[in-house]
């Protein structure tokens, strides 16, 4: 009987086995080779962020999962957040791991499923930075309405600036303009416009308020002049979501939000909106308008003082014909014409009247004190002891001057006074006798 076994033992149809390894490694190559370049769409979970700087991730369906990473280099690259449910659109390839013997997908470009990862991103951020206030319009500052020194913040090789300087040229020349040079695309550009708009609130910013601070790189220009900037522009001209992507970028939009000085934007043509333009003071849908929003008019400005002035003089003319007109109606007054009858006249004439009221007042009063004194005389008259001794009464007083009523203290010789009506007695008591009536007890 023969068996498989045997078959197995025959020299010519025994294969070279395989280690683990070897075959791990066709394995790699066949799939790395067939799936070097795929878009894979599902949906993220266990995303996963450590401190290297890549991403690790599971992409699913109903069907399976597919593990994920996206390398350091690739997630820089990525605009938008991240999140677990996220529904992506993924370009990469098949790799496998051969220690742990999985394969995995690497990832180097991602999208959202059923928009742009830019525009997500837009969103995403805008939302961040409203809920914290950075849009809000009464935090906004007014640009002067005489601007005297504006910083431009732009490209110096670019149309934006020529656009501007054309503007402000044809429209005046008394603002002096310094531009600031700096890249409007590409990576590094919002830090290095975030550090510029630092550098002029720090060495140009005197005179302005508070406001939350930035925190950009910081640009030292040679010998900063002292005279203070009223304006900044940040500008630049039109082109793609990628082109004016440096203007959504958080630090560019944190530091445009914190300068002390009003910050003009003027990024792209009129239908690009940015973040940055959300965050600025004042919002110009081109660098042509944002010269115009600046800069008034000198021909207009010369009119309008013209105007002005006639103004003025107008006014200051009818002012003096009115103060002519009064000085006249002053002039005929009969305080000017006839002043002694007009103001020395009244007052003495006021004058007698009052003297007069004055004598009779105290006339009066003289007459009335006069009666009250008679009636008070009259009535001391009749309570007064002399009006009694007038009657023949009289008033007898001892040595001591004291009044006498009773005989009881008096002693023969001693010497008494009598007070009549019309003087007195000097007297010696021979005798003294004590009436029955006064003490009727004693007669009992």
């Amino acid at each position: 009987m023969t068996t498989i076994w045997d078959d197995l033992e025959q020299p010519q149809s025994k294969p070279e086995p395989l280690t683990v390894g070897d075959l791990t490694l066709l394995i790699k190559g066949t799939l790395e080779m067939t799936f070097a370049d795929v878009w894979v769409v599902g949906e993220i979970s266990n995303l996963s962020r450590p401190r290297s700087g890549h991403c690790y991730l599971t992409l699913k369906d109903e069907m399976a999962q597919l593990p994920a990473v996206v390398w350091r280099s690739a997630a820089s690259r990525i605009r938008f957040d991240l999140a677990d449910g996220q529904l992506i659109v993924c370009h990469g390839r098949i790799d496998v791991y051969p220690p742990h013997g999985k394969y995995q997908l690497v990832i180097d470009a991602m999208e959202p499923l059923g928009q742009g990862g830019l525009e997500l991103a837009f969103r995403q951020l805008h939302a961040k930075l409203e809920a914290e206030g950075l849009f809000a319009l009464e935090r906004k500052r007014p640009i002067p309405k005489l601007v005297r020194r504006v910083a431009v913040v732009t490209s110096p090789t670019g149309a934006a600036v020529r656009d501007f300087l054309q503007v402000m040229a044809r429209r005046t020349r008394r603002i002096d303009v310094l531009i600031v040079p700096v890249r409007v695309q590409g990576d590094g550009a919002s830090t290095e416009i975030a550090a510029a708009i630092k550098m002029l609130n720090k060495h140009f910013g005197g005179g302005h308020g508070q406001r939350e601070q930035c925190d950009p790189q910081p640009v030292v220009l040679p010998q900063p002049s002292a005279k203070p900037i009223d304006c900044i522009v940040v500008t630049r001209g039109g082109g793609s979501l990628e082109d004016l992507w440096t203007f959504n970028e958080e630090p560019l939009v944190r530091a445009v939000a914190a300068s002390q000085i009003p910050v003009v934007s003027a990024v792209g043509h009129e239908i690009d909106v940015t973040l940055c333009d959300l965050a600025a003071d004042l919002r110009a849908l081109t660098p042509s308008e944002a010269a115009e929003r600046i800069a008034p008019n000198d021909a207009e400005l010369a009119e309008a003082l013209t105007a002005m002035q006639r103004f003025l003089e107008r006014g200051i003319t009818q002012k003096f014909q009115l103060a002519e007109q009064r000085l006249e109606r002053f002039r005929d007054h009969s305080i000017f014409t006839r002043p002694v009858e007009t103001l020395i006249f009244p007052a003495q004439t006021t004058l007698d009247h009052l003297d007069e009221r004055l004598h009779r007042g105290i006339k009066t009063r003289l007459e009335r004190a006069a009666a009250q004194l008679g009636n008070i005389a009259a009535t001391l008259g009749a309570f007064s002891p002399l009006a009694v001794l007038g009657r023949g009464y009289s008033m007898t007083f001892g040595r001591d001057a004291k009044l006498l009523t009773r005989v009881a203290g008096l002693r023969e010789g001693d010497e008494i006074t009598t007070r009549l009506a019309d003087g007195t007695i000097q007297s010696v008591v021979r005798g003294k006798k004590v009436s029955a009536e006064t003490y009727p007890r004693l007669e009992r």
